[in-house]
């Protein structure tokens, strides 16, 4: 997710229930992995517990509020840092207006935005995290990485997964794969889902084959960057939010593009995506084709 020599930042966006710090504490372990400055972004909602409405009777003592109770999120946010890697250099931003729009004007300089995560219901998810994470996801112009809460339970040996199919967005996400996993010593599934439709094709084993001679030649040249990895790839057949959250369920992380087609058609702005978001019990990172 980032380039030699450069300094961008992981950004985070924090949220004020200091319960809920698996997104935080993520980024912040990122950030000290790779080197990088970490830049908590809080976006002015309401006031915390304990500011009352008839404490603030004009606009500019509601505003004041906000402001402050936003600066004191972000306190919080940085001693958090602070104390879990104090080597870590931390700029946080108090940004205005739209949640949506603020990240995604600062992943314009990012090396990724992270992201917390519930697990909610269709009904809930209009007014809580997926409303956020499916448009930031969509447009940010680095990958964004969706942690949910509470923690997960890993498996070892560690390992990420990765979706597959063969187009450019896939690609890029299959880089991010490879440098997560050499990073963290992990290992590598590659899956490339094979979705059969309504009609059972008479004969799918020449399809079947291209698949599998597309999910080889998207890893191998990569594999040969990072020959340390230890590399699994398979042609699975199933629907690709079943596929992907039963061979991440105990993953360091579940990797994909932003576009797609075959088995991922619309991954993160349809159903598939929604269903990865509401059901993988792991960092979701969502990787754009291009990243800047």
């Amino acid at each position: 997710m980032s380039w030699p020599g450069d300094r961008r930042p992981i950004v985070v966006g924090v949220d004020p229930d200091p319960g809920r710090q698996m997104a935080l504490a993520w980024a912040a372990d990122e950030a000290a992995r790779r080197r990088l400055p970490l830049r908590p972004v809080h976006v002015g909602g309401v006031p915390t517990r304990g500011y009352r409405l008839r404490e603030m009777p004009t606009w500019k003592e509601w505003d004041e509020a906000l402001h402050k109770a936003g600066r004191q999120v972000l306190e919080k946010a940085v001693n958090f840092v602070r104390a879990r890697h104090p080597l870590v250099e931390v700029d946080a931003v108090l940004a205005e207006g739209d949640a949506v729009r603020a990240l995604c004007e600062q992943s314009r300089g990012a090396t990724a935005v992270v992201l917390g995560s519930r697990h909610l219901s269709r009904v809930q998810e209009v007014f809580g995290s997926a409303s956020v994470a499916l448009p930031v996801m969509a447009h940010a112009q680095c990958p964004v990485v969706v942690v949910p809460e509470p923690e997960h339970i890993t498996q070892q040996p560690a390992y990420f997964v990765v979706g597959v199919d063969g187009s450019e967005h896939s690609a890029a996400a299959v880089d991010v794969a490879f440098e997560e996993a050499a990073l963290r010593g992990a290992e590598l599934r590659a899956l490339y889902v094979w979705e059969a439709g309504p009609l059972r094709v008479f004969d799918e084993y020449a399809p079947q084959q291209e698949a599998r001679r597309l999910l080889h030649e998207t890893v191998a040249g990569r594999h040969a960057r990072y020959p340390e990895v230890n590399l699994h790839h398979e042609l699975v057949v199933g629907h690709p939010v079943q596929v992907l959250t039963d061979a991440s369920a105990h993953a360091l992380g579940l990797v994909v593009g932003t576009r797609g087609h075959g088995g991922f058609t619309g991954m993160l702005l349809g159903s598939v995506s929604q269903g990865v978001l509401h059901h993988a019990r792991c960092p979701v990172i969502a990787v754009p084709s291009k990243p800047t």
